[in-house]
């Protein structure tokens, strides 16, 4: 058997360290890294993979996308699919600032302790998610909305919470969906949103406090609190990184390092999965489901 290749695609200048790490531990052989990775550019990268290898050799070949500008990467993972033809292809995966790994493992963490899995009673669930203009929080929001539960962006721009919302709207079908403008003090439109919600993930950047010990108080209805911020200070205060399925104050709470192993789990897992078929084609959907199988 050929070895495998991994061919990195990066949409930074310089690929994500990380990244490459994940790949050789996940069973990658070879690693061939490429930044400053853009739509216009990407084709040359996929036909090397295509053409120097045949038949069943071309499962030995994978693509990797990632990259900070998570626009931009599903821009190349989308190019990348409208090259393929026939069976000519290698399995491809999506993972933008590990968003759709670690917006997989937070779900995944979730449907533990709430009905996720069941459409009937998910469609009975509130979610709200912190932050959820960013790359994590809008495909925590994709993927809850999936499962019928009626979620909420927030944002301290309301207008891009909204744009949000319409994005989602148009890939999933009858998705139930609000936006709001989140504040210190919850008030108003967010302060109903926080108190009505089952569950509650913070996906905002690093050391910023999106829900305070006041706005953790109004949130007695959540029965799951997952905080996705590893630096200090907490996301959601009094959650701290390495809290996992935690009691507290009548939920269970989730802290970026209890999350962070299944993330890993799904990640390396995919990379495994992407040499098993040319056909793979991992964009967080796929990923969550793969979580869910770990």
């Amino acid at each position: 058997m050929p070895k495998r290749i991994l061919i990195q695609l990066d949409c930074d200048p310089q690929p994500s360290t990380f990244d490459s790490i994940v790949a050789v531990d996940a069973g990658a052989e070879v690693l061939l890294r490429h930044g400053g990775v853009t739509p216009d550019n990407v084709v040359p990268l996929v036909h090397g993979a295509m053409f120097t290898r045949g038949g069943a050799e071309l499962a030995s070949t994978a693509l990797f996308v990632g990259g900070s500008d998570v626009a931009v990467a599903e821009a190349v993972y989308d190019r990348i699919r409208a090259t393929f033809f026939g069976p000519v292809r290698v399995g491809v995966m999506l993972d933008p600032s590990g968003a759709n790994t670690t917006a997989s493992a937070a779900i995944v963490a979730a449907g533990r302790h709430v009905p996720l899995g069941d459409p009937s009673a998910a469609g009975r669930l509130r979610a709200l998610v912190l932050g959820g203009t960013g790359p994590v929080g809008q495909r925590v929001a994709r993927l809850l909305a999936r499962r019928g539960v009626a979620v909420t962006v927030a944002s301290r721009n309301l207008s891009r919470a909204a744009e949000v919302c319409l994005r989602i709207a148009d890939a999933v079908a009858g998705a139930r969906l609000d936006s709001v403008e989140s504040a210190a003090v919850p008030a108003g439109a967010y302060r109903v949103a926080v108190e009505r919600s089952d569950l509650i993930v913070a996906a905002g950047a690093a050391g910023v406090t999106l829900l305070d010990a006041a706005g953790r108080r109004l949130a007695s209805a959540a029965r799951v609190l997952i905080d996705l911020n590893a630096v200090p200070p907490a996301g959601i205060e009094g959650i701290v990184a390495a809290d996992k399925a935690k009691a507290a104050g009548g939920a269970v709470v989730y802290g970026a390092l209890g999350v962070g192993g299944t993330k890993m789990k799904i990640h390396r897992a995919a990379i495994a999965r992407l040499f098993e078929s040319t056909a793979s084609a991992l964009d967080a959907e796929e990923l969550l489901a793969l979580g869910e199988q770990l």
